[in-house]
């Protein structure tokens, strides 16, 4: 009988009672705060202080697997979880049933940050846009996105007040285009902070962008002739001034469809390129310069001609020809000219008539040697006229001469200089001059010491490819003293002859001008026949004497 009330209480003490047991078990989940990345898996421990639960389990709409279980736990495998959720872990213990949630929340690190500038090219004082933008990020109540222009903060924002269901993060502004801001950098950083879901900070940055400011409100201006000469090389100028970056301004020139090669020069706001132009062919052509800066481009023509106007031909029959000879010049035009030019032949007589050659007969003689004849013509193109001119020297033959203006007879040398000996022979072709002196060459170009022994006669010979002339000069070497005395015994001998030349004139003509006042009118007559017989008496006897 004792036995069996014991194994009654016993029994007895294992059936909990219904309040009891609903205060004594717990259900709990592990982790207590979940936080998972996008597309990724998550394990969940749920478990129980009961000693004997009944049934249990997780409900969630997220895919689940058990993974392993105890007799007081359970763990499940979440896969792919893409969205927030809120998991019920459930356990029974004596028919009473316990469970506890867990939040789920899903996250994605801000991977992709993508900054734009509109437009890239921004003119001066016009308004540009900062973009930035995240394509997936989560939760987004947990980012923020900064502007940044280089290290200096522009905009900040946050998005705390967005609904947790967007995953889109965006932030823009609108800034006023300065100079300074040019090749300035732009970027964005975006932070999501996990901290208050026991995560931690994610931050990405996008790409640097450049923002190029420009000032472009001027046409260019193209420097050309209005006339070009086919074949003869041009420059030309094309210029664009009140441009910002100047030196980053790109000129095209061309020619027709002839490209050329500029050399571009900038200073200041100011950029301009130089270019050589060739005109190949003839005509109306247009010369262009297409200047572009970023976005902007513009385009300038200018016309011009392109002539054909070669030099004119002069022709010299003959252009060495000997003294005495009949020779033909003639100035013609280029047949390449249109139309034909108007010429004019230096020294010809008279003009010719329109498109006929001008010319002249010349009989050339010495003086004609090294005489320069030119042929002018001119063209009216465009109506501007223009004139080319081409020249050649004649070059007239003759035998050496041998002149006393070039080459005294008599020369005087004073002892004890440096002399000497003074010819100069004419000729064409130049003639060579050979001296001889006692029988020997005499040195012409070396300058000799004056001494008596150099008194003498020297023969000069001066010989061309048309003959020879020779002449014999006379040396005399006078003394330092004698001749310092002949030049005083000839300057007072001069001085001698003016004075009583003077005198005699004073002294005949006084007297005779005051007895002519005294002589009546008949013996004036008689003087006048006295003075004439004696005037032609004199100027026989000068006749007489070759005087």
């Amino acid at each position: 009988m004792e036995m069996l009330l014991f194994h009654v209480w016993a029994l007895l003490a294992l059936i909990p009672f219904p309040g009891a047991t609903e205060e004594i078990f717990e259900v709990s989940v592990w982790p207590d705060q979940a936080l998972v990345k996008l597309g990724q898996s998550l394990t969940v421990n749920c478990s129980t202080t009961c000693p004997d639960p009944g049934p249990s389990g997780i409900e969630t709409f997220l895919k689940k697997t058990q993974v392993d279980r105890g007799p007081q736990w359970k763990e499940f495998l979440l896969e792919d979880v893409t969205e927030n959720s809120i998991l019920q872990c459930f356990f029974s213990c004596a028919g009473i049933q316990k469970d506890t949630s867990l939040d789920i929340t899903v996250y994605q690190p801000p991977e992709q940050v993508i900054l734009e500038l509109q437009p890239a090219w921004v003119a001066m004082d016009e308004a540009f846009t900062v973009k930035c933008h995240v394509p997936s990020v989560a939760p987004l109540e947990n980012l923020t996105l900064t502007l940044l222009q280089g290290n200096q903060e522009l905009h900040r924002k946050n998005f705390m007040s967005l609904a947790v269901a967007s995953q889109r993060a965006e932030v823009t502004i609108h800034v006023k285009a300065q100079r300074e801001d040019d090749r300035c950098n732009f970027s964005c950083r975006a932070e999501l902070d996990l901290s208050s879901y026991g995560g931690g900070l994610f931050h990405s940055s996008s790409a640097t962008k450049v923002l190029r400011i420009f000032e472009f409100s001027q046409s260019p201006q193209i420097w050309v002739s209005p006339l070009l000469e086919i074949g003869m090389a041009e420059a030309v100028s094309c210029e664009l001034s009140r441009v910002f970056p100047a030196r980053e301004v790109m000129f095209h020139m061309f020619l027709g469809d002839q490209e050329l090669s500029p050399f571009v020069s900038w200073k200041g706001d100011t950029a301009w390129a130089n270019a050589t132009v060739r005109a190949m062919e003839t005509g109306d052509q247009e010369l262009s310069c297409l200047v572009s800066l970023g976005p902007m481009e513009q385009k300038r023509r200018e016309p011009v001609h392109v002539y054909s106007f070669p030099p004119p031909i002069l022709e010299i029959e003959e252009l060495y020809p000997l003294a005495g000879t009949d020779i033909n010049v003639t100035c013609s035009g280029h047949v390449l000219t249109s139309p034909s030019p108007t010429l004019r032949l230096k020294g010809a007589p008279d003009l010719p008539a329109p498109g006929e050659a001008a010319w002249l007969l010349l009989t050339t003689r010495e003086e004609d040697n090294g005489r320069n004849f030119s042929c002018e013509a001119s063209l009216e193109v465009q109506g501007q006229r223009l004139i080319k001119t081409t020249a050649m020297q004649l070059h007239v033959l003759y035998k050496p001469r041998l002149e006393e203006s070039d080459c005294p007879g008599n020369q005087t040398w004073v002892k004890g200089t440096e002399q000497m000996l003074a010819c100069v022979p004419k000729g064409n072709p130049t003639p060579t001059l050979v001296c001889t002196w006692n029988g020997m060459i005499f040195n012409l170009d070396l300058p000799q010491k004056a001494t008596q022994n150099h008194t003498g006669t020297y023969c000069c010979t001066a010989t061309n490819q048309l003959g020879s002339v020779s002449k014999d000069i006379a040396v005399i070497v006078q003394g330092l003293d004698e001749g310092i005395s002949s030049i005083i015994f000839i300057i007072i001998i001069v001085a001698l002859g003016v004075g009583v030349i003077t005198i005699a004139l004073y002294l005949n003509y006084r007297p005779c001008r005051i007895q002519r006042r005294k002589l009546p009118y008949r013996q004036k007559e008689k003087n006048k026949e006295e003075e004439s017989q004696f005037a032609v008496q004199r100027a026989e006897k000068c006749n007489a004497r070759n005087c």
